[in-house]
């Protein structure tokens, strides 16, 4: 029987894992790397590239290169989430003949949909998995924000279809890292999951031991993660840059590129340095000659800058235990996913909101979520045994009823697989 392989698809990046002998395994990609970047290019030869290659050459090759498509997964074109990437990105999102947002490549002068720029990434992983194990791979878990509705989980498995991937189950990225976590723990304890990744935030409460991993209650913001980090200090250059030399990078793609990438820089280096220099040599011109930027951003300064998205991270949090029914002091493990709890004012936040817990250590943010697919995967397999888990529905469901008001059927946080029937009458003749 062939693999059934553990897919994290990312905003920012992407991972692929498997269970080898009992134990799960990320697989590296081509390149080499751990990570392979969820970047898909068109080069003017036609060419497309994947990953790496394809992050590598965004510079000179903007409108033509996706990254954050999974911010436009199931979105339709008018959403408020829409309309911010677009802000965002520096290539062109249309409006797709269902309303859905789609991207347009000039270089290939084609409209893809984002399930489609998704399956090149999910198409290059699992290549990468091939070659790793020699065989096959048509089988796969594949992991989504807590968060996400019914379409943009359908969306997902849309993208794996059409990578060539038979999808055997979506499951939430918080719960596959508990299960990461959890898979040999014999006492029962509350977790805590906090995963804020490039482009989502999803805080899941859970219990686990002896085999059985249980979500009590899950919250989040699909549209708040490590790119708006990213782009405050973006604005921050183009604004400092504009008062220094009266010039307005935001109009040059090429700039704004290149500005995107000394940000991601600066915010990984303010999370273990006091401060930073941003050092951008010929980032334009004009008539008296080539012009330089040279910024000093202090850690300091980049906290004060984004304030309001630490904010923004205490509602689901609270939520979550509200709908819980725990208080702070009921939680025994903190685990961080996602490369953006790695920023000193996000541990601060965590430890502030549980009481001063310190985060567990144990797990590498960016690939557990991948091993917990892996491991979960092999659950359905039959390689892993006694492992039972009980997921939860993030959102609730219900149908309009007179009045336009919502008739909730199943309540949010709600264990499934569950039905519930209902009966309903007209109201009125027609």
């Amino acid at each position: 029987m062939s693999k059934i392989v553990g897919i994290d698809l990312g905003t920012t990046n992407s991972v692929v894992a498997v269970m080898e002998g009992g134990e799960p395994t990320v697989i590296p990609t081509a390149e080499g790397g751990r990570l392979c970047p969820s970047v898909v290019a068109f080069t003017k030869s036609g060419e497309r590239l994947v990953g790496q290659p394809a992050k590598r050459q965004a510079i000179v090759n903007a409108e033509n290169t996706i990254y954050s498509i999974k911010r436009l997964m199931g979105r339709r074109y008018d959403d408020a989430e829409t309309r911010r990437t677009r802000e965002m990105v520096p290539y062109e999102i249309v409006r797709g003949p269902h309303d859905d947002a789609r991207v347009r490549i000039p270089v290939t002068n084609r409209v893809y949909t984002p399930q489609e720029i998704s399956a090149m990434i999910l198409q290059k992983l699992k290549q990468d998995a091939e070659a790793y194990l020699g065989e096959p791979v048509t089988k796969a878990v594949i992991t989504v924000p807590a968060y996400f509705n019914d379409s943009q989980r359908q969306a997902t498995k849309d993208a794996g279809q059409i990578a060539g991937l038979e999808v055997v189950r979506i499951i939430n990225e918080p719960t596959a890292a508990a299960l990461a976590y959890g898979l040999d723990k014999k006492t029962n304890e509350t977790i805590l999951v906090f995963d804020l990744g490039g482009g989502t935030f999803d805080v899941s409460i859970l219990e686990v031991g002896e085999g059985v991993i249980e979500v009590k209650a899950t919250n989040g913001d699909t549209h708040l993660g490590g790119d708006d980090w990213d782009q405050r200090i973006i604005d921050w250059m183009v604004a400092e840059f504009k008062k220094e030399q009266g010039i307005d990078l935001s109009q040059d793609r090429q700039a704004m590129q290149r500005l995107k990438e000394a940000a991601e820089k600066a915010k990984i280096e303010l999370s273990t340095l006091k401060e930073t220099e941003i050092n951008l040599p010929f980032i334009t011109a004009d008539a008296s000659g080539p012009k330089h930027l040279q910024m000093r951003l202090t850690r300091a300064k980049f906290e004060q800058m984004t304030e309001d998205l630490v904010e923004r991270c205490r509602v689901p949090f609270e939520r979550a235990l509200a709908d819980a029914k725990l208080t702070a002091r009921d939680i025994d493990e903190v685990i961080l996913v996602g490369g953006a709890t790695r920023m000193p004012m996000i541990q601060d936040l965590v430890r502030e909101l549980t009481g001063g817990k310190e985060p567990h250590k144990g797990v590498n943010p960016d690939e557990v979520v991948a091993v917990g697919a892996a491991i979960q995967a092999g659950v359905l397999a039959g390689e892993v045994r006694d492992v039972l888990l009980l997921d939860v529905t993030p959102l609730s469901l219900g149908v309009e009823t007179l009045g336009g008001v919502m008739t909730v059927l199943i309540p949010r946080n709600t264990t499934i697989p569950v039905s519930k029937s209902e009966i309903f009458s007209t109201a009125e003749d027609g």
